[in-house]
């Protein structure tokens, strides 16, 4: 029975399996960095543990480290939530040796799947529809020109080992291949230590469509629908929703099928998300497996009612899946906006720094998953991503409103946000009929920017202290309108006057 789990990792997601365990009646165990001293997800656990110096190679990678505050803690399970060391084969196999559980695949599926490649042999396996190609790490320069001309151009090149868009090269015109290869084997051995890659066909303008999975430790596997995540910048997601738009009953059923299929040849168990490209015919392709819990994991949760972390845990203590396959049903839609600490006016680039106000919003629909505070520093050692603002209602179209609504409550004040950039996405035409595939934001970045795209989280601090001023020496004098401050802020808003005396 697990009845403590160290949770090796940080943020938002550390908060989120935090209180999953809370839920459980498990003791939650942090560790955290020095750059995380202070973090949310520090002062909230039950106790927390220092690692190391702020660079994740001596901190949250250190798995050695990790394990060492497992024994010493009495903790019996360990949950690594995502990226860091949730996909790292050594170090769940690590977990086994050391007798504590690792909430995930065992290491010998990860392996299987963790690498493009095999996994890209595995369904082959399975019976899978995949974009041709090679199967195998490219040997030379001579290989990717015989299976790009064999399947014909434009190709894709892509890191073996990859993820997050890094060692990745779309090529159109066979005089381009050799620089792509080099980049593409540079950029892949500096990223993940492996300069292997690969070659397959480029879809052009697909849908990226995921099926969520669990498997238990009994030989059951489900799937739990699609998330479409095709609004994407540089390969990486930037919003994701449930259901899509384009999956009707029968393709969700087929999706799910081959992805159960892929996870039973295998051997896998636990969380894990099948991914595939999608045509404008709505054929579909495999694509990868995500070995772990997905960031955009939310959006399955509301539409489906069932909450993941616990099932992974359950899983992980040897619990049978409560449900079958028929059980699952779809309700309503979801969508997430993930917020990053970063400034889209300057290319994106990190934002790090200290929050100096921060309005969460709220209301009917709306949840947050958080990992910040006021006061709060933001550190240049990691992901910047500060939290997932979603939206749940009963039609794409409320979704829609709800979450451009929150948006405009939510203010983060002190750093750059991506906020207005996702206050322009949710008003895009585009967007709001669900005319999306994988190159729709870097084409939506080109157009030029309406005014409503900026990013006001530095005034509106502005504005809301004005409007608490202005209400309270309306208070005091009885003559005033109680509409009168709400009036001076609008005033500010569109002039940049104070109204205050």
């Amino acid at each position: 029975m697990i009845r403590r789990i160290l949770i090796a990792n940080r943020g938002e997601i550390a908060l989120r399996i935090l209180r999953a365990c809370r839920e459980l009646d498990i003791v939650p165990i942090a560790v955290y960095s020095d750059a995380d001293r202070a973090a949310p997800h520090v002062l909230e656990a039950d106790e927390a543990y220092r690692l190391g110096p702020a660079p994740a190679t001596e901190s949250y990678l250190r798995g050695d480290l990790i394990l060492e505050i497992a024994r010493r803690t009495g903790a019996n399970a360990i949950h690594p939530g995502y990226g860091f060391l949730s996909e790292n084969a050594d170090f769940a196999r690590a977990c086994d040796s050391a007798g504590v559980k690792f909430i995930g695949p065992p290491a010998t599926a990860m392996r299987i799947l963790g690498s493009k490649t095999r996994a890209r042999q595995a369904a082959d396996r399975a019976g899978m529809p995949r974009t041709p190609g090679s199967v195998q790490g490219l040997a030379s320069l001579d290989e990717a020109r015989s299976v790009a001309n064999s399947i014909g151009y434009p190709v894709m090149l892509k890191a073996a080992a990859g993820g997050g868009g890094k060692g990745m090269r779309a090529v159109s015109r066979p005089e381009d291949l050799p620089s792509a290869f080099d980049a593409a084997r540079s950029e892949a051995e500096r990223a993940f230590g492996s300069g292997e890659v690969y070659l397959e066909k480029l879809i052009e303008r697909p849908r990226h469509i995921e099926i969520q999975i669990l498997a238990d430790e009994h030989g059951h596997c489900v799937s739990l629908g699609e998330r479409e995540c095709s609004v994407q910048r540089r390969h990486q997601k930037v919003i994701e929703e449930s259901p899509s738009a384009v999956v009707d009953d029968e393709l969700r059923r087929r999706m799910g099928e081959a992805a159960v299929r892929l996870a039973l040849t295998a051997g896998y168990t636990n969380a894990g998300t099948v991914e595939f490209l999608v045509d404008n015919d709505r054929n579909f392709y495999f694509l990868e497996v995500n070995t772990r819990l997905q960031v955009e994991h939310p959006v399955t949760e509301l539409v489906t009612g069932l909450d993941l972390v616990h099932l992974q845990i359950r899983i992980a203590g040897g619990e049978p899946l409560p449900f079958v396959q028929s059980d699952v049903t779809l309700r309503g839609h979801a969508i997430e906006c993930r917020v990053y600490a970063e400034d889209p006016d300057a290319g994106f680039m990190p934002s790090p720094g200290r929050i100096t106000r921060l309005l969460q919003p709220g209301g009917p629909g709306i949840r947050e998953d958080c990992g910040i505070c006021e006061g709060w520093v933001v550190p240049m050692d990691y992901d910047p991503m500060l939290s997932k603002l979603i939206a749940f209602a009963p039609t794409r179209d409320l979704a829609i409103a709800r979450l451009r609504r929150a948006l405009d409550e939510y203010v983060i004040g002190g750093i750059r946000s991506n906020l207005g950039l996702f206050r322009r996405i949710l008003r895009d035409p585009d967007f709001c009929a669900a005319r999306i595939d994988t190159g729709y934001l870097d084409r939506l970045l080109r157009q030029a920017a309406p005014d409503l795209a900026a990013d006001t989280s530095d005034l509106v601090p502005a504005v809301a202290a004005a409007v608490l001023e202005a209400m309270q020496s309306a208070a005091s004098a009885p003559t005033a309108s109680p509409a009168s401050a709400w009036k001076a802020a609008a005033h500010y808003e569109a002039t940049g006057a104070d109204p205050r005396p």
